[in-house]
Parts: C-alpha cells; structure tokens; sequence
C-alpha cells in the first residue's frame, strides 16, 4: 500500500513538473542500495542440552525494516530464522514483555532504536542472570512470585462491604503515587542489579521494592505497619547498596533508588507516613 501510494505521489509531482525523470531514476538506485547491519543474538534451545548457548549473527536490510530492534527481531523470525523466540506483545513500551539486554543495556526491545551504523554490531542477549527458557525468553517465575510476596493490592479495613464505597484519595495524596505506579514490571531494573544477582532468591529488588513503596505510601491503604514488619529482615530491602543501576537503565524513566532509600527511612523511624489530607472514615460507617 505504501509502495502505491508513494508511486502516485511521484507520478503527480512528475506531470507538474516538480521533479524530472533523472531526479526519480536516481531516487530509484539510492532505495535499491542495501542498508546492511547485523545483529548478534543469544541462541539455545531446552530441547538440545548437549549443545551450549551460542551467538548466531543476522544481516538485515534496514530499507525494509522498521526503526526499532523489535521490528529487526520480528523480520528475523518471519524471514530468515522462525525458530528464534522472544517475548512481545503491545509495541509500545507499556506491557514490558519485550524487556532483554541489547548492546549492554537492559531495556525494552519495542523502543530501542536500532543504530544507523551500519558497521556496529548490535548484540541482544536475555535479561541477565536469570535462568533461560529458550533463546530471549527468561524464566520470570522468581520475579512474579516475589511480586506476590509484597500483597500488591489496596487492603482498609475500614470497609465494611467491599464494593459498596469509592476509595476516596485527595489530588495531594495522589500525586505522591506518581513515579511508582508507571512500572510496567519488565524487571530491567532488577536484573541490572549486583545485589540481585548475588541474592536473587532472598533480595526482593528493585521493581519490586518500588511497588511495595507504592502501597506503603498509598493514603488509602491500611496495612503500613504489616508491610514494612515484612520488610524488616536483613535481605528483604537492606541488600541494596545504592550502586543505582536500576535507575540509569529504567526504560520508563522512574527511580527505583529513590523508592527503596524512602523504605529504609521509614523503617529507620527517621520519617513516618503522612496522615490522608482527606478524611473518609465517616464514609466508610
């Protein structure tokens, strides 16, 4: 559709004189030079044990493929290679499914531009130090089910019936939420950090840290003290030695640092949670 399109805009510029023949032959030659760049991409496959990972290279034809490494990717599989597997979904930076490690970064594969460099090599490899299920897939069970060990849900028990009220916040108690609640859990973040990778199985991380803040701070929610007694543990939070990884590599731009110093104030009694500026008790009787 494009192709048509872009020949009926020729032809119309061409009768009006706004372009000669040569203007468009030369125009011809210079789409028609390929753009090659190769990518190098982590390979293994459970149904092989004996054979190690390995590097496989690609060539693409930037002309015929979109501005990001997840188009690269998806041309791989449809083109040349369907046996490469990864993970995507939305395309757009909100569902974090697409979240691997290229050219030394953790972020997300939907909105990394791939480098117009023709002579760089642009090398993808699975979220670091995690197990692997196939080629770009890692095995996020550990994750989500640390996730789960933070309760991430509103719990007040001031409702007598749930469902029968609004959970009723002010302006000023919401916007304390924001910086938070824009993770997408693609666990860039975590897996970036030193502290993780050493004590994956008892250090919650960065992502996850960040949303227990979130509900710790939530005007609405009740549970404070639960939550931060569950917190209080020597590896829980007090892993993270500030090194900031997660913050330079979030794709969403949030601050997972910042959210974990607040936690350790908070169980250090230097702070305390602020009071709802809204009260809704009364409404709740």
């Amino acid at each position: 559709m494009a192709h048509m399109i872009y020949n009926k805009l020729v032809l119309v510029l061409r009768n009006l004189g706004l372009i000669s023949i040569q203007s468009i032959r030369t125009s011809c030659k210079l789409n028609n030079t390929s753009k090659l760049k190769t990518f190098s991409i982590y390979r293994w496959d459970p149904d092989e044990p004996v054979k190690k990972p390995y590097i496989k290279n690609y060539q693409i034809d930037l002309n015929s493929c979109g501005p990001m490494v997840l188009d690269a990717l998806i041309k791989i599989k449809n083109e040349i290679d369907p046996t490469l597997t990864f993970r995507r979904s939305c395309r757009e930076g909100i569902c974090g499914s697409c979240a691997m490690n290229i050219g030394g970064t953790n972020t997300l594969a939907c909105i990394s531009t791939i480098d117009s460099n023709l002579n760089k090599t642009i090398k993808i490899y699975p979220l670091p130090h995690m197990y692997v299920i196939k080629d770009l897939v890692p095995d996020m069970s550990n994750f989500y089910t640390q996730y789960r060990s933070i309760t991430p849900w509103l719990q007040n028990s001031n409702i007598v019936e749930i469902g029968s009220y609004q959970y009723l916040q002010s302006i000023q108690d919401r916007k304390k939420l924001d910086g938070l609640y824009e993770c997408i859990l693609c666990a860039c973040c975590s897996t970036s950090c030193p502290s993780y990778w050493w004590n994956g199985d008892k250090y919650l991380g960065p992502a996850v840290l960040m949303q227990a803040y979130r509900w710790i701070i939530d005007s609405r929610d009740c549970a404070t003290l639960k939550r931060l007694n569950k917190l209080k543990d020597p590896y829980s939070v007090y892993r993270c030695h500030t090194i900031m990884n997660c913050t330079r590599t979030c794709p969403k731009g949030l601050n997972p640092g910042k959210a974990i110093a607040e936690i350790k104030k908070l169980l250090a009694k230097i702070i305390k949670k602020e009071k709802p500026n809204m009260d809704t008790t009364s409404l709740y009787k």
